[in-house]
This record gives C-alpha cells, sequence and structure tokens, in this order.
C-alpha cells in the first residue's frame, strides 16, 4: 500500500474542486451561470465561489480530495495518489475562476462626426479596407474628439463596452486605454462560425494585420477566433509561475470549447519569452501553438511587407 508523508497529503487536501477539474478533467465541468459551474456526470453537482454541493445527495465540500472521495468512491489513498500524480505530471494552473470585476464605469472618449483620418491611418498601415469598415460598422472602432486617435473597443458577455484602447494616428506614438478600461475584455474579433481555436495577439494591430494577411491569402479570416492582448504579456521572472494574462483567462473562461491557441507574438526577446511562459503555463488540455511573423518584428512589419509598404521608412518617419 502507498505511503504519503503529512506534507503529501496536505498538498492534496490544498486543491479545490474546480482547480481539478479544469485542469486534469475539463470535459466534466460545465458553465452553469455566472460564477457556478455543473459537472457533465451530475448536473445537480454545482460549484461556485470555491465549494461543491451535490443537491440530489445533500453532501458536499470544497476540495478535489472529498470529491473523489464522496462522488467518484475512491479510497483516501487512491485519491491523494490521483491528486499528487496529476500534479507532478503537469503543475495546476491556478485560474481565476470568472473573478469579480471591479465595475468601474468606462468613459469612452467622444465620437467624431467622421472616422476618415482613422480610415486613412489604418490603410497607411496596410490594413484592408473593407476590414476597417466592418469594424466601423459594429463599433469596435472609431475616430474620438478632439485629438482624432482611433479606438479600439471591446465588449463583455452582454455587449456592453467595457475596454478602450486609445492609439495616435500621427507621428507622436500616443497610446492608452481610457478610463475605466479592464483588460479582461480587450479588443477582440469573434468566429462567424463555431470555431474552437483561438489566435492570440499583442495589439489591435497586429490582429488586424493578420486579418487582411488571410484575407490577401484568400482564407476567410472572419472564421477565426482573434484576441488582443492590449499590450504586451510580462511574465514572471520564473516563468513557471507566471499569470495567464486577463484577456486570455476570461476569454477561455467564456468559451470552454476552445482546444487550440495560436500565439502570434513579436520577433523580438519579450515576444520570445511571453510565448514560452504561455507554452508553459497554460494547461496541457490546450494546443499551443507558436506562430510568429514570417518577416519584421511584429505582424504589421509582416504585413507591410507583403503589401509593398517601406515600413522602415515609416518607423524612421514616426520617431
Amino acid at each position: 500500500m502507498a505511503y504519503y508523508q503529512p506534507e503529501e497529503i496536505q498538498r492534496a487536501k490544498e486543491m479545490d474542486l474546480y482547480t481539478y477539474l479544469k485542469n486534469y478533467d475539463p470535459e466534466e465541468l460545465v458553465h452553469f451561470s455566472r460564477d457556478t459551474y455543473m459537472t457533465r456526470t451530475h448536473d445537480s453537482l454545482k460549484i461556485s465561489n470555491g465549494m461543491w454541493y451535490w443537491f440530489s445527495r445533500g453532501i458536499g465540500g470544497k476540495t478535489a480530495l472529498e470529491y473523489l472521495i464522496q462522488v467518484k468512491e475512491y479510497s483516501f489513498i487512491q485519491a491523494v495518489e490521483t491528486i499528487l500524480g496529476y500534479a507532478k505530471e503537469s503543475p495546476p494552473i491556478q485560474y481565476k475562476k470568472q473573478e469579480k470585476i471591479k465595475n468601474v464605469k468606462l468613459i469612452l472618449p467622444k465620437k467624431s462626426d467622421s472616422n476618415d483620418r482613422v480610415i486613412n491611418y489604418l490603410i497607411s498601415r496596410g490594413i484592408d479596407k473593407d476590414i476597417i469598415n466592418e469594424c466601423i460598422d459594429n463599433n469596435l472602432i472609431y475616430e474620438d474628439l478632439p485629438n482624432h486617435n482611433v479606438v479600439f473597443v471591446g465588449y463583455d458577455k452582454n455587449n456592453t463596452p467595457r475596454y478602450a484602447g486609445v492609439r495616435a494616428t500621427n507621428s507622436s506614438r500616443y497610446m492608452k486605454d481610457a478610463y475605466g478600461s479592464h483588460k479582461a475584455f480587450s479588443f477582440k474579433l469573434d468566429s462567424i462560425e463555431k470555431s474552437d481555436e483561438v489566435h492570440l495577439f499583442e495589439s489591435a494591430i497586429d490582429l488586424l494585420s493578420y486579418a487582411t494577411i488571410q484575407k490577401i491569402d484568400n482564407k476567410e479570416w472572419y472564421n477565426d477566433n482573434l484576441l488582443s492582448l492590449a499590450g504586451v504579456y510580462q511574465p514572471a521572472k520564473k516563468i513557471d509561475e507566471s499569470k495567464i494574462p486577463l484577456a486570455l483567462n476570461y476569454y477561455l473562461n467564456q468559451n470552454q470549447n476552445i482546444k487550440k491557441i495560436y500565439l502570434h507574438f513579436d520577433n523580438d526577446s519579450a515576444g520570445r519569452i511571453a510565448t514560452m511562459a504561455l507554452k508553459t503555463v497554460l494547461p496541457k488540455q490546450y494546443e499551443v501553438i507558436d506562430d510568429p511573423p514570417q518577416v519584421g518584428k511584429d505582424f504589421n512589419d509582416f504585413l507591410c511587407a507583403k503589401v509593398g509598404i517601406n515600413y522602415k521608412k515609416r518607423y524612421e518617419r514616426e520617431r
């Protein structure tokens, strides 16, 4: 019979049920409502606020250990062995389970009556005009006043604006988030068709550049889930202690059908380290693919090279 030290048993007891299922049995975890989940096998077993309760049997608890013993009918040793075995093979990611997001009111920049300057700016970066207009028509992009910046808007599941990234349309290199923005709801384009893949970018410009490249290559860009992180992802000093970016964590919680994640980060040290970190910390249930731009530092460089825009001269001009 296996024997475990008291500290090993304590580690097994510390794992909550949500973390266990999310990391090691994700098919069993089903989103029920808001912060509540249930199991696929037992729809009366609900998980919420760090606790679980099996209503049809009148039993419950907090830990995965209790679940394995009371619901799966494992022996105590079998349950400890299962949890420690999984944790040794693949250390669990501590998901922020639909964390309470501060409800700070987003103050959107004032809209201009015209989007001409924004359209011209994005076209100058090589981005397809039809893609730009579709984003404008869906209130994802607009031109602000009085500075005529481009504003990239992100929405929550109720289609309420929760994020607005502001970027200059001139050479000032001005970038900021509007007051009340939350990066969990950063700029994204959802696939028209149901897809189990998501493509991840550092910025909205790179996202739109990738969509344009797909269109140029006669691919259905509108059938891809495209998500920006609203800035460079900064891992922890110890790669395996890095946290999943807010935007991606929220997206994966909201879209539990996702199986494949493409990382389209920059071809610089920050982008390569960020890629390494996410490939390390994302749960093994996901297939994580590194797909950086083939040319230049980022996907806008790649696009500009592809369509013949002198991007090096552009950078010199913007400096």
